[in-house]
This record gives C-alpha cells, sequence and structure tokens, in this order.
C-alpha cells in the first residue's frame, strides 16, 4: 500500500465544497457535461439525495451555518415531487432520504425530518416481497422480479426507522433483503451481480442480468463497492457474522483487483482493456465502506482494510481532482457504459462518498447509511 501524506485535507474539501455550493446553487446535480457543470434533474431521479448529503456532511464536520441553510428543505423538496408522481418511486428512497430528512433530523432534531424519514421507509418497505424476501429495485411488469446490489444500500433507511420507532419490522425486512441478496448475488470470489431476476409470485430465483456491467457473470466495480458498503453496514446494524464475512470478501476482491493508481475499471473484468474507462465513484464508494469495514474487524485486520481506503483516497486525490472551474470535485467516473451513458465525467454521488470517507479519516463518527 501507499502512503496518504498527500490526500485532501478537510480544509481544502471545504473549500471546494462550499465553492461548489456556490456554484450550483438550487440545482439538483447528477453529472457533469464537458464543461465541467453539473446538470440539473428532476427532483424524483435516484441521485437527488447526495448533494444535499453532501452539504450536510460538511455542516456537520464544519459547523458552517451556509451549509445547512441550504441544504434544508430538500427532503421536502423531494416528497413532492414523489407526492406530485408516486408511480416514479423506487428502491432508491433510501439514498434519497436518509441523505436529507434523515439527516435533517440527526443533526437538528427536526421533526419534519423525522416524520419524512419514516414516511420513506415505509415506502421502502412496500416494496418487499415476500415469496423471495426481496426489495422490488424498479417498476414496470418486466422488472416486478427484479432485485439489484445497489439495495444494500438503501436497507439503512429500515435499520434507521426500527432504530427510532422501536418496531423490529424494518429490519427484519432489511435483513430478509440482505440474506437473499447474499445468497444469490454474491459469488465465492467476491465478486457481485448487478440484477437478480426472480418469479414474483413464487419467489423462485431465475438468473443474474450484467444490467450497469458488462456480462452477467462480471464484476461491475460500482455494484461490488455497493455490496462491500452494504454488507459492512448490515453487519453494524445486527451483528450477523455472516454479514461480515460477506464484506470481508467481496473488499478482498475489490483491492486485489485495483490497477496501480487505486481507480478501479468500470467493470474489472471488462473485455476492452485496450482504453477502458474508469470509475473514480466506485472508489470513494469503496474507500468509505472499508473504512466502516475497518470498524467492525480484529485489531490484526484494521490495517489492511484501513491502509487500503487511505491509498484508494490518496490515488483519487492524486489523479481524479477536477481542475480549476469544475463545479465537481471528483472526474473519471462512469455512470452506466454498456448504454454509453455518463462515461468520463463526474457525477454527485461520486462527489459525495469521496467527502465522507475524508470525514471518516478527520473522525467523523455519525453513521447515516
Amino acid at each position: 500500500m501507499i502512503s496518504t501524506k498527500t490526500s485532501m485535507t478537510l480544509e481544502q474539501l471545504n473549500e471546494r465544497t462550499m465553492k461548489m455550493m456556490q456554484q450550483i446553487g438550487g440545482k439538483s446535480p447528477h453529472a457533469t457535461g464537458t464543461d465541467g457543470r453539473y446538470d440539473d434533474l428532476e427532483v424524483d431521479w435516484w441521485t437527488s439525495g447526495f448533494y444535499p448529503g453532501l452539504l450536510w456532511l460538511m455542516h456537520d464536520m464544519t459547523g458552517e451555518v451556509a451549509y445547512r441553510e441550504e441544504a434544508e428543505g430538500w427532503g421536502r423538496r423531494i416528497e413532492a415531487a414523489f407526492e406530485a408522481h408516486p408511480i416514479v418511486l423506487h428502491h432508491d428512497v433510501g439514498f434519497q432520504f436518509l441523505l436529507t430528512a434523515v439527516m435533517d433530523y440527526e443533526q437538528t432534531g427536526s421533526e419534519d425530518g423525522l416524520r419524512i424519514g419514516l414516511k420513506a421507509a415505509n415506502y421502502l418497505a412496500g416494496r418487499f416481497n415476500p415469496a423471495g424476501s426481496f426489495i422490488k429495485a424498479w417498476n414496470g411488469s418486466e422488472k416486478k422480479g427484479w432485485a439489484i446490489i445497489d439495495c444494500m444500500m438503501n436497507i439503512s433507511l429500515l435499520y434507521w426507522a426500527s432504530k427510532v420507532t422501536g418496531d423490529p419490522s424494518y429490519g427484519q425486512i432489511a435483513s430478509l433483503h440482505a440474506d437473499t441478496t447474499l445468497k444469490y448475488g454474491v459469488r465465492e470470489d467476491g465478486s457481485t451481480s448487478h440484477i437478480l431476476s426472480f418469479d414474483p409470485y413464487d419467489g423462485s430465483f431465475i438468473e443474474s442480468i450484467g444490467g450497469q456491467g458488462e456480462a452477467s457473470d462480471s464484476a461491475w466495480s460500482r455494484g461490488n463497492a455497493w455490496a462491500l458498503y452494504g454488507f459492512a453496514n448490515a453487519y453494524r446494524h445486527t451483528g450477523t457474522e455472516a454479514y461480515l464475512s460477506a464484506a470481508k470478501k467481496i473488499a478482498h476482491h475489490f483491492i486485489a483487483a485495483l490497477p496501480a493508481d487505486f481507480i478501479p475499471l468500470w467493470d474489472f473484468r471488462c473485455v476492452d482493456r485496450k482504453n477502458p474507462p474508469k470509475d473514480s465513484s466506485a472508489a470513494a464508494i469503496a474507500a468509505s465502506g472499508l473504512l466502516e469495514l475497518e470498524d467492525h474487524v480484529s485489531v490484526h485486520e484494521k490495517h489492511l482494510y484501513g491502509e487500503a481506503a487511505r491509498s484508494i483516497l490518496k490515488g483519487l486525490t492524486t489523479h481524479a481532482l477536477t481542475p480549476a472551474g469544475s463545479e465537481a470535485i471528483l472526474t473519471d467516473a462512469t455512470g452506466n457504459f454498456p448504454i454509453g451513458r455518463d462515461v468520463n465525467v463526474s457525477l454527485i454521488y461520486g462527489d459525495y462518498y469521496f467527502a465522507e470517507a475524508l470525514a471518516k479519516v478527520n473522525g467523523w463518527k455519525r453513521r447515516i447509511f
């Protein structure tokens, strides 16, 4: 592993994020264009929580009132978008409301944040298919039996709901989904599948689907990062050893597959090796997940996961920071390569998890996921 002396400091992150906030304003950013400026998507898009989540994170770390003032109200804004178009509800309400309403409640005690967070948890719990013990990812008749690896992060909303209400049923749903994902979505070598297809009526497993990975048996790096972090979180919430073992196995696969600059290819098994795009967002998610894992292992294992996380952060700081004038923090991210969407751009969730990992390195102890 490499030294971390040149990783970004909290002061540098604060400077960048403050400038970013001034540039973005009230936009709902997802990806940058060639000019380095973020787009402005509909507020019901799955990534709408990451920008306000970044602001809440920085408020928690720095105490800067400006961050809180800009972040407040985002939970209500996303809630209103879903109430206007309820058919678009999906499993990513976890990402959207953990980083807005729940962040608000956890930092300020906002009763509105609590109300909206629990409302979102009920949305997510309502997507649970008891026949197959999975949370349905998306809508549409052809997808009604689909579960995806990303949801391992969203189930933290259900664990949170159990904690604040004392009702174990939310967490039980989360763990049943985690069990199903572990059984069908995590391979022996620690790689993971993106989409799992089940018969929605009897719950029987049908097949793995490549999704945003190159193939059904490939290793989409961001999916591996979601799983690494998600199972580490599930262990923190439940103490279930199988989840900790899964997180370790996935972490070992991820670390072993990293190139010299510590920024993974978009898919670890992509066929085209001439000039494949990388994914800095996968690196950032994995770094934060590895720091979570570091907290839960024996003293003899802490060095492995902690040093890997810090090496990834140094790699991102050295090779993937955006140039001056960009509204983003990280470049060289890949959204959905198989359909050619958002390739070699900045992605708002990459920026969020990079900041979250740096916050953890600097002693941030609050856990939202």
